[in-house]
């Protein structure tokens, strides 16, 4: 959990540091989305049918992973000496 808190840590603070940098050079989220010529409205409504695509795929797939997953944690023992 502590690699994970760690690695997490710092992904955040290179997307910060990314971020102070571009906009030091003046590059801001309307300036990218200008380039793109979209809007915000158009980020939005891609995120809202990217989110209606995968959410019935997500479920369906755990439908088989997450039974498989118990069956294997629960009857397989662990490596390792563990």
């Amino acid at each position: 959990m502590l690699r994970f808190i760690v690695g997490l840590f710092k992904v955040l603070l290179a997307c910060l540091l990314m971020g102070a940098v571009l906009t030091f050079f003046g590059i801001t989220t309307p300036v990218l989305l200008s380039v793109f010529r979209l809007t915000p409205e158009d980020v939005r409504i891609g995120l809202e049918r990217a989110y209606i695509w995968s959410l019935p795929r997500i479920l369906l797939g755990a439908v088989i992973v997450l039974p498989a997953w118990l069956f294997i944690y629960i009857f397989i023992p662990p490596r390792g000496g563990e």
